[in-house]
């Protein structure tokens, strides 16, 4: 009998919105965005981010003084407990999404073999 692959992955994703990871992000994500001075910051940092992330994929140059500024931003970010326990949240939630990407593509890497293990 078939797996229905699209029923098992919406099972999924009510599983991950269920998860305590999930419900704990959505808390504090949801906590920031009442706060108005932690949204402006948070919203600014994620900004940052992005465009950091943009000129990487381009191949654009990331200069000195972009450098600096977003070290200073994530120092900002990091000091503020809601928006520090927000990223926590973040990287914890990245981590089971990482979990279950090695989960997932498990038959594949049976079947191709994984190229970065050694042989």
């Amino acid at each position: 009998m078939a797996v229905n692959l699209y029923d098992s992955a919406y099972e999924l994703e009510k599983a991950i919105r269920n998860s305590s990871e999930y419900t704990q992000l959505k808390k504090l994500y949801d906590a920031v965005n009442s706060d108005e001075s932690a949204k402006r910051m948070f919203e600014s940092f994620r900004n940052i981010q992005l465009q950091l992330q943009e000129k990487q994929m381009t191949g654009q140059e990331i200069t000195q003084e972009e450098v600096e500024q977003a070290q200073k931003t994530v120092a900002l970010v990091q000091q503020h407990e809601l928006i520090s326990k927000l990223m926590e949240a973040e990287q914890r939630m990245s981590m089971v999404i990482g979990e279950l990407n090695q989960v997932i593509m498990k038959p594949l890497e049976e079947l191709y073999g994984n190229p970065n293990q050694q042989q």
